[in-house]
Parts: structure tokens; C-alpha cells; sequence
């Protein structure tokens, strides 16, 4: 009976030394967890915009809520994001797509997200065009947010969710 008392000293004693160096190990993690990147707001969102039927590529420079046409399409960006240099890429607009149709209405045809590195994730579906998102100019200056009162030094609190300014879908009632 001695030694398996004595084994479960030994499994208790190495359980509390795993679980110590556990919470060590969390907490080194803590201190250096890096700060969420800053989002950059921008004025001017940049599509590469292909016509198939020419095989041309051409740069639509399209500064925000402001249309610019493109063969029978119509593209307008409500807003563009970008990050810092120094962080990995990510390159973000909504854009709205309308197309003017033979009889002069208009049909729209893309309402969405664009991501610069996923050119085919959310893309423009045409026969014609296509038209996707290369980059943003002209960022505007955004402020870094202080850390809240009492927060402890070297710990990043979690990044607040901001929503971007944008119209808002009903849902409808089944």
C-alpha cells in the first residue's frame, strides 16, 4: 500500500509542477502579445478592370461614394482599408456594382466586401468585365486609441469591434 501511495505523490506532485508551468508559460504569452493592427481608413480605392472582349487591363482610381464607369458597369466604393506598412497586408473595400442594361436601367450586380489579396474570393460575375481590387490611396489619419484607465502596462487590451458606417440588411420574417 506504501508505494502506491507513494506513486500517487509522485503524479500529484508532477500534475501541480505541469499545471505551474503552464500558468508561467500563459503568462510570458500575455505580456507579449502583439497589439492589434490599426486599421487605415483611405479616400480612394484602386480596381484593375478587365474587358474580355479586348483583353485590356485598365486602373479605375475611384475616390469613396463616388461612381466611375467602366464599359457598362458601375463601380462605386463606400470604403477602403488598408494597414500599416510594417504589418502583414490586408487590403479591404465595400464596393457597390451596377450595371446599365440595353434599355438604360440600371441592375446591380455586386454589393459586397473586396479583399486585395483574395482577388477571387468576392469578385465581380460578368461576361464582359471583370473588376477587382488592387489597393487604396490616400489614407486619412486615424488616432490610435489610449489604453483604458488602469490597464496594466505591456498587456494589450482586446481590440473593440468597430462597425463600419455601412447600410444595414432587414432580416425578414419567415
Amino acid at each position: 500500500m506504501a508505494g502506491a501511495q507513494q506513486q500517487h505523490v509522485q503524479m500529484s506532485s508532477s500534475r501541480s509542477w505541469r499545471c505551474a508551468i503552464g500558468i508561467a508559460c500563459a503568462l510570458v504569452g500575455l505580456s507579449a502579445v502583439p497589439a492589434a493592427a490599426q486599421r487605415i481608413e483611405n479616400s480612394v480605392a484602386i480596381f484593375a478592370a478587365l474587358d474580355k472582349v479586348t483583353a485590356k487591363i485598365s486602373r479605375l482610381e475611384v475616390p469613396l461614394n463616388e461612381t466611375r464607369s467602366f464599359g457598362a458597369l458601375k463601380v462605386t466604393p463606400r470604403v477602403c482599408y488598408t494597414r500599416e506598412p510594417t504589418e502583414p497586408p490586408k487590403t479591404t473595400t465595400f464596393v457597390e456594382v451596377d450595371e446599365t442594361l440595353l434599355d438604360g436601367k440600371e441592375k446591380r450586380i455586386f454589393s459586397g466586401w473586396m479583399f486585395a489579396d483574395s482577388p477571387g474570393l468576392n469578385a465581380v460575375e460578368h461576361p464582359v468585365f471583370d473588376v477587382w481590387l488592387t489597393d487604396c490611396a490616400q489614407p486619412r489619419v486615424t488616432a490610435r486609441r489610449p489604453p483604458p484607465a488602469g490597464a496594466a502596462p505591456g498587456i494589450v487590451p482586446p481590440p473593440e469591434r468597430e462597425e463600419p458606417d455601412l447600410p444595414r440588411r432587414r432580416r425578414v420574417p419567415r
